[in-house]
């Protein structure tokens, strides 16, 4: 450690940025040459997107936009954007870094719904806890599909992404238990990987153990017309 000791502030800051942030937090604890390296702007602008000044430039908060001149350090810019996702795209995205990559969010306005626009089918409400000014609430359909895209240049490159669908059940929802619903994930022009889910996966599994131990379900008829298989409702889309 007396040789590290010895290093130059600099060269310590450049080993640093070779590693992620979570190894340079832990290092920070090694010694106080290494602490005070491990805060310094050559560290952490290694861990900020190339691009992070033109992501913040378009965000739809006037203070965000004004934030890598408003931070002390681009430690704090940093862990900032990790920590507080940024409304960006005409407040149709949201923007944040996970363990240093580029993390995208597309809201319900900016995605493909079919019907989206039909009351009898969908609702546009607002959530408290939504970081969106609007959700689209799902009333009652028997044809579901959405569908979302993303440039891949707006991606952190070499790097494996997953692609979710964040929604919060309502009271009283049913359907997806029942039915099984198609995903797919993939390239314009390309393969596309696709897999059936359920969307009430833990109901599910209930129900398919109450039947294959034959109990049956009171009152319940796949044939009855008021029979929920094919009619999922009540599921808010962020």
């Amino acid at each position: 450690m007396v040789v590290f000791e010895n290093l130059p502030e600099g060269c310590i800051a450049n080993i640093l940025s070779l590693t992620s942030p979570l190894d340079v937090g832990r290092l920070a604890l090694v010694s106080s040459a290494f602490r005070s390296a491990a805060d310094s702007d050559a560290v952490w602008d290694r861990f900020l997107p190339d691009d992070f000044n033109s992501i913040i430039s378009h965000s739809s908060s006037t203070a965000a936009a004004d934030s890598s001149s408003s931070f002390k350090s681009k430690k704090d810019l940093y862990l900032s954007l990790s920590h507080n996702p940024l409304i960006i795209g005409d407040g149709k995205k949201s923007f944040q870094l996970v363990n240093g990559k580029k993390c995208y969010m597309l809201s319900a306005r900016a995605l493909s719904i079919v019907w989206g626009d039909t009351p009898r089918y969908w609702r546009w409400i607002s959530l408290p806890e939504a970081r969106f000014s609007e959700v689209a609430e799902l009333v009652s359909v028997c044809w579901l599909e959405i569908r979302g895209w993303i440039n891949t240049k707006m991606l952190s490159p070499e790097t494996m992404y997953g692609a979710y669908l964040v929604f919060k059940p309502s009271g009283g929802a049913y359907g997806f238990e029942f039915q099984s619903v198609e995903v797919s994930v993939g390239f314009a022009g390309g393969n596309a990987q696709r897999r059936d889910v359920y969307f009430d996966a833990e109901r599910e599994r209930r129900l398919r153990y109450q039947i294959v131990a034959g109990r049956a379900l009171p009152g319940f008829s796949t044939d009855s017309p008021e029979s929920p298989w094919n009619r999922p409702r009540r599921h808010h889309h962020k």
